[in-house]
C-alpha cells in the first residue's frame, strides 16, 4: 500500500569507511605511544650497557649522574652540561657522548709510578682544566678562579692548587708538585713504586725509604662503610680519593678491613693512621681487624684510629671528640685537618663471654668484644626490635632521624607492656667477685665509655651529686641500673639519674630463668639462662680530637684533665 512507510535503507559505504578510519586512528593513538616508549627504553638500555662497558674498561673511576651539583662544563667539548659522568679520582667531568674521547685523552691519577730502573723522588703537577672547586684562588695572582661561565682555569689533582689560564706559565707547568696541604697524609706514587722495586730485590727496609718524607709523615688510610647511616659513605669515598692517593681509600663492604690494613705493613713503624667512616659497628669491625694484626705478630704496624661518625648512635665517636654524627656540615678537607691535629689515646677493649646453663650443653661459650657497653633490659629490647625490622626492610632505615624515631616508638611501647620487669629476681650480679643486692630494676648497663644512648652521659648524671668521671682507659667498668623505658627517656633528657651500682674490673651476671634481650655495642640477641662474664681484653690506639666538644664535655673537661694526661708519648702508645 502506498500509505505504508518503507523501512529505512542500510548505512551507506561512506559510514562504514568512516568507522574503519576511526578504528585505525584509535589503534595508532594507543600503539604509537607504546612503541615510542619501548623504543626509548631500548635505546636507554643500550646507552647504559655501552656506558658500563666504558666504565669497566677505563682506568678512571667513572660515575654517572643525572644532575651536577654546580655549573659544569665538559672537559672535551667545553659545552655546559647538566648530566653526564665524573671521575671520583681525578675530578674529570664529561658529557656522555665524550666519554671515549676523555678516556683516551686524559690520564687518571696514578696510584703508582711506572716501574722504571730509577724511580724519581719528585713528580710534576697533574693539571686538569675547568670545573675548579668553588672559592678557590690562583696560586700566582691570588685572585678567585673559576668565575667565568666557561671551561677555564686549572687544578692540580694532587696538591689541589688552582691557577688561571693566563697565569699558567711555562715555569709553573714544569714545577714539581709538593702534594700541598695534606702531603703528610698522602702516600706518593713514587713510594709505592719504590716498595715494589724493593720487594723484587727482596728488601724490606721501608724505614730508610720513608726517611726522606720526614718524621711528620703519617699516612692516612680511609676505611668507609658505604651502607652506614644516611648512605653518605659512597660520596665520601670519592671526595677522599680526590684529596689523597686512591690506593689509600677502601670501601669495607668490598674490601674487608683485615685486607685493607695490610697496607700498614708497607709503611714505617707506628706511623699509619686510619679514619673509619661509619657507625660504632664499623669501628668495632676495624678494631677487631687490628687485633688480628697483633695475633699475626704485626704489632709494629698497628695504626691509630680516628672516626667520622655516619651511624645512628655514634657514642664512641662522641666520647673521642668526633661528634654525634656527620651530615656534611664541614668539608672533607677540614676532616683531614682534624685528623692531623688529633692526639693519640688508649681505649679499653673488653671480652664478653656468654656461657649457657645446663649439664648437657656442648656448645662453646659465645664471645664478643666490647668497646662501648653491654646491657640487659629495655634498651636491649628496643635494639632487638629495631634490628628485626631493619633486616626485613633495610631501605626504610637509611635516615638517622627516622631510625631514632623508630627507637622512640619501641621505647613508648615497652613503657606500656614492661616486658623486662622484675629483672632483679631473674639475675644475680657480681662486681670483682662480690655479690651485689639489686633493687627492683628492669635493666642493667655496663659502661666502658662516657656516652650512652646517642649522647647521654649516663654515669655522671645530673644535679649536685659528685661521682668520679667515667674514663675509657682506666681498666674499670661502670655499672648502672634503670627502672624501665620511661626512666631511660628521663635520663636522656636530664630529668633523672640512673641507679649507680658501682665500678669493677670484672663483671659477672647470672641469668637464672626465662629469655631476656641482651646487647653488646648495639648488636642485640635474645638470651636464655646463662652466665655473662666481662673481663679486660686489650687496648686499642685511638685518636682524640679536642676541637669539638659538647656542653657536657666543656663542663667536665677541667675535672677530667686532672685524672689523666693530655697526650701519650710514642712509647705509651705501643701495646
Amino acid at each position: 500500500m502506498d500509505g505504508e512507510r518503507r523501512p529505512a535503507p542500510g548505512p551507506p559505504a561512506q559510514s562504514l569507511l568512516a568507522d574503519e578510519h576511526l578504528v585505525l586512528w584509535t589503534l595508532c593513538s594507543v600503539l604509537l605511544p607504546v612503541f615510542i616508549t619501548f623504543w626509548c627504553s631500548l635505546q636507554r638500555s643500550r646507552r647504559q650497557l655501552h656506558r658500563r662497558d666504558i666504565f669497566r674498561k677505563s682506568k678512571h673511576g667513572w660515575h654517572d649522574t643525572d644532575l651536577f651539583s654546580q655549573p659544569t662544563y665538559c672537559c672535551v667539548c667545553t659545552q655546559h652540561i647538566l648530566q653526564g659522568a665524573f671521575c671520583d679520582c681525578c675530578g674529570l667531568r664529561v658529557d656522555e657522548g665524550c666519554l671515549k674521547k676523555a678516556d683516551k685523552r686524559y690520564p687518571c691519577k696514578e696510584i703508582m709510578l711506572k716501574s722504571d730502573a730509577k724511580v724519581p723522588d719528585a713528580m710534576p703537577h697533574h693539571w686538569i682544566r675547568g670545573n675548579v672547586p668553588l672559592c678557590s684562588y690562583c696560586v700566582v695572582c691570588k685572585q678567585q678562579c673559576g668565575t667565568q661561565p666557561k671551561l677555564c682555569d686549572y687544578r692540580c689533582i694532587w696538591c689541589q692548587k688552582t691557577v688561571h689560564d693566563d697565569c699558567m706559565k711555562s715555569s709553573l707547568k714544569n714545577e714539581q708538585c709538593d702534594f700541598g696541604e695534606f702531603k703528610n697524609l698522602i702516600i706518593p706514587p713514587s713510594y709505592i713504586a719504590s716498595i715494589n722495586q724493593m720487594r723484587k730485590n727482596k728488601k724490606t727496609d721501608y724505614e730508610v725509604l720513608a726517611s726522606k718524607f720526614g718524621k711528620q709523615w703519617t699516612p692516612l688510610i680511609i676505611l668507609a662503610n658505604s651502607r652506614s647511616g644516611t648512605n653518605m659513605g659512597e660520596g665520601l669515598l670519592g671526595e677522599f680519593r680526590i684529596l689523597l692517593n686512591p690506593v689509600q681509600v677502601f670501601d669495607v663492604t668490598k674490601t674487608p678491613p683485615i685486607k685493607a690494613l695490610q697496607l700498614c705493613t708497607l709503611l714505617p713503624h707506628y706511623s699509619a693512621r686510619v679514619l673509619v667512616c661509619g657507625g660504632d659497628g664499623t669501628v668495632g669491625w676495624v678494631l677487631d681487624a687490628v687485633d688480628e694484626m697483633k695475633i699475626k705478630g704485626q704489632e709494629k704496624y698497628i695504626p691509630q684510629v680516628a672516626i667520622l661518625p655516619l651511624g645512628t648512635g655514634n657514642d664512641l665517636s662522641n666520647t673521642l671528640g668526633w661528634g654525634t654524627g656527620y651530615a656534611g656540615e664541614i668539608p672533607v678537607a677540614q676532616v683531614l685537618r682534624n685528623v692531623m691535629e688529633a692526639d693519640g689515646i688508649k681505649l679499653d677493649r673488653w671480652k664478653v663471654q656468654v656461657t649457657n646453663k645446663g649439664y648437657y650443653n656442648l656448645r662453646k661459650p659465645k664471645e664478643f668484644t666490647m668497646n662501648n657497653y653491654f646491657s640487659v633490659g629495655p634498651d636491649a629490647l628496643m635494639a632487638l626490635n629495631f634490628h628485626a625490622h631493619r633486616e626485613k626492610a633495610p631501605s626504610l632505615f637509611s635516615s638517622r632521624i627516622l631510625n631514632k624515631a623508630v627507637y622512640l616508638f619501641y621505647g613508648t611501647k615497652d613503657c606500656l607492656i614492661q616486658e623486662c620487669k622484675d629483672l632483679n629476681k631473674k639475675v644475680e650480679l657480681e662486681l670483682d667477685g662480690e655479690h651485689v643486692e639489686l633493687p627492683s630494676l628492669e635493666g642493667i648497663i655496663v659502661l666502658n665509655i662516657g656516652y650512652w644512648g646517642g649522647g647521654c652521659r649516663l654515669w655522671e648524671g645530673m644535679g649536685d651529686e659528685t661521682y668520679p668521671l667515667a674514663r675509657h682507659d682506666d681498666g674499670l667498668l661502670e655499672v648502672v641500673g634503670v627502672y624501665g623505658s620511661f626512666h631511660c627517656a628521663q635520663i636522656q633528657v636530664k630529668l633523672a639519674n640512673p641507679f649507680r651500682i658501682g665500678q669493677a674490673h670484672t663483671v659477672r651476671l647470672m641469668l637464672k630463668c626465662s629469655m631476656m634481650p641482651m646487647q653488646v655495642d648495639g648488636e642485640p640477641w635474645a638470651q636464655g639462662p646463662c652466665t655473662v662474664t666481662i673481663t679486660h681484653k686489650t687496648h686499642a690506639l685511638m685518636l682524640y680530637f679536642s676541637g669539638e666538644q659538647t656542653d657536657d664535655d666543656i663542663s667536665s673537661a677541667s675535672d677530667q684533665e686532672d685524672g689523666r694526661e693530655a697526650e701519650y708519648t710514642a712509647e705509651d702508645l705501643r701495646v
